[in-house]
């Protein structure tokens, strides 16, 4: 079983022999049958043939054309800010993905500690979660989480994010590469947002930007970096970003894009000593965390960081008596943000909700 990132070794065809090439075969040949479901299932949305509800309130989608992780959980903060500032009623509806049994998952658990104040239903049938927020709850907007290619609910706005890093998951659809979809799904954005922008020059942002355009030429295009803000307990006390700098760090983290979490450490000017990379969604037992105390205790290092995906799963506040933190990201756009805003109160207007002046 590969992790993550031997994965993306080998589909980037950075992994190289032949032992290798022949994986890659394997997995164009099962490319294939997938790539046409996938497709054969947006011409029935298209056509008609499969039904899109309207479940009674203005809809905006945050996803991926991707596997893992771009960035989802920081832009729907954002957004969901956003329209509380401006006197919106919202709601979050997700499918509760590796979610325990009657217990919401870690995205969940992440985004009800920095959002309380915004319900969040989780439920595999999101049609139905979406109405509950809009009959019951008197939800004026909701936020769709991970839902690019779920299709059965109608939404006002598409806001697709990609990885700067992976922007078109190396060309090739699951499992031969990172896409969800063929690239042409793209063209139903009416937003895209490129994420970890800052980790790519500017020659790689123009280029990204250029297929995207000719893909979706109507999309508005934005910018952004995840900015680390503050380290975290598990009891939700927020501490300087300073506090851990000079010491010495072990690091681990459980997400869909670890290449992400090690350049958030590297703004920070951590010395990470040693690293850890975990499943994404992983769900840690009680033999995780004796596996992590022996870890750190043979790493030397004074303190233990983690994202905050991960530390809402794990709920302790230190590993092997070393204080255990959470670094906190942000949104913070570079570009296109005004552009996004403009879609935003386009949706307001539309749906006749006056926006604060």
């Amino acid at each position: 079983m590969l992790s993550a990132s031997e994965f993306r070794e080998l589909v980037s065809g950075r992994r190289r022999g032949p032992a290798a090439n022949l994986l890659r075969g394997m997995l164009r040949l099962a490319e294939f049958p997938y790539a046409w479901a996938v497709e054969r299932r947006n011409r029935a949305f298209d056509t008609g043939r499969r039904a899109v509800h309207d479940v009674g309130a203005a809809v905006v989608s945050v996803g991926n054309l991707t596997l893992g992780g771009t960035g989802k959980t920081p832009m729907v903060q954002w957004l969901a800010r956003w329209f509380a500032n401006h006197g919106v009623r919202i709601a979050l509806v997700s499918r509760g993905y590796k979610a325990a049994a009657g217990s919401p998952n870690d995205e969940a658990k992440e985004l009800e500690q920095r959002l309380p104040e915004v319900p969040h239903l989780q439920n595999p049938d999101r049609v139905a979660a979406a109405r509950v927020a809009a009959t019951q709850l008197g939800s004026q907007v909701i936020l769709l989480d991970d839902a690019f290619q779920h299709r059965r609910i109608g939404r006002a706005l598409d806001i697709v994010l990609l990885d700067a890093l992976e922007p078109f998951g190396f060309n090739h659809v699951f499992p031969r590469g990172t896409l969800r979809e063929p690239l042409g799904g793209l063209a139903r954005a009416h937003v895209v947002v490129l994420t970890r922008a800052d980790m790519v020059d500017e020659v790689e942002r123009c280029r990204i930007h250029g297929i995207v355009e000719r893909i979706a030429p109507s999309a508005t295009w934005a910018e952004c970096r995840h900015a680390p803000r503050c380290l975290l307990t598990s009891s939700g006390v927020e501490e300087p970003l300073g506090t851990l700098r000079g010491r010495r760090i072990a690091a681990f983290c459980g997400i869909g894009n670890p290449a992400g979490f090690r350049h958030t450490l590297d703004q920070c000017g951590y010395h990470v000593v040693a690293s850890w990379e975990f499943p994404d969604h992983y769900a840690y037992q009680a033999s995780d965390l004796d596996a992590l105390a022996r870890w750190v205790e043979t790493s030397g290092a004074e303190a233990v960081l983690c994202t905050h995906k991960d530390l809402v799963k794990l709920a302790v506040e230190e590993i092997a008596g070393r204080p255990l933190r959470a670094v906190v990201v942000g949104l913070e756009f570079l570009s296109g943000q005004e552009g996004l805003t403009s879609k935003l109160n386009e949706l307001i207007a539309r749906r006749f909700v006056a926006p604060k002046v």
